[in-house]
């Protein structure tokens, strides 16, 4: 994968096939301390100790119709390759905390990528989960949640063309109001 919001974008996907219907995305970015982390926090199945900690493995996957999981594994490469890491908490039934944490100024981080085009993808085609969004940059943060647009948008189709245009709007003015670029 190219860019971390892609990664974001599989990692959630991860979830939603884990049955959860309540997803936490949080974006920090500390350039001053050198610092990215990325935290998806889920209600989902969860994982048994044994199923963590082979997460990571390129050729281990729980799923029957292929024979590897890349998805957590092209995370960690990527957090390892810039002096970082990724640390996986979960638990059978209460669900998984993924987080990944990357030497933000290293010269082989992965770019962020578009998070406007990744939150769309994932607030338009799950319109029945909670998925909340938070991005912080230094000391300024937005938050985007899907409460919000169901709450905006009781009486449309939360796919229609007013929802869709409010969404992009929203993130675009809402990234570039704390210096990221949509």
């Amino acid at each position: 994968m190219e860019d971390l919001s892609l990664h974001i974008l599989d990692i959630v996907e991860n979830a939603i096939s884990a049955k959860a219907k309540k997803i936490d995305i949080l974006v920090m970015e500390q350039p001053k301390e050198d610092r990215l982390v990325i935290e998806i926090n889920d209600n989902g199945v969860g994982m048994d100790k044994e199923v963590s900690r082979k997460a990571t493995d390129p050729f281990f996957t729980t799923r029957s119709s292929r024979k590897v999981g890349l998805g957590l594994s092209l995370m960690a490469q990527a957090a390892q390759e810039a002096g970082g890491r990724l640390l996986i908490e979960s638990e059978v039934g209460k669900g998984t905390k993924v987080t990944a944490t990357f030497q933000y100024h290293h010269i082989d981080r992965k770019p962020l990528g578009s998070m406007l085009e990744t939150m769309t993808t994932l607030l338009l085609g799950n319109s029945d989960l909670d998925i909340s969004y938070i991005h912080q940059k230094e000391e300024k943060s937005y938050v985007l949640k899907s409460l919000m647009l169901r709450e905006r948008f009781k009486s449309q189709s939360p796919t229609g063309p007013e929802v869709i245009q409010w969404l992009r709007k929203h993130l675009k003015e809402g990234l570039a109001r704390i210096g990221v670029q949509g």
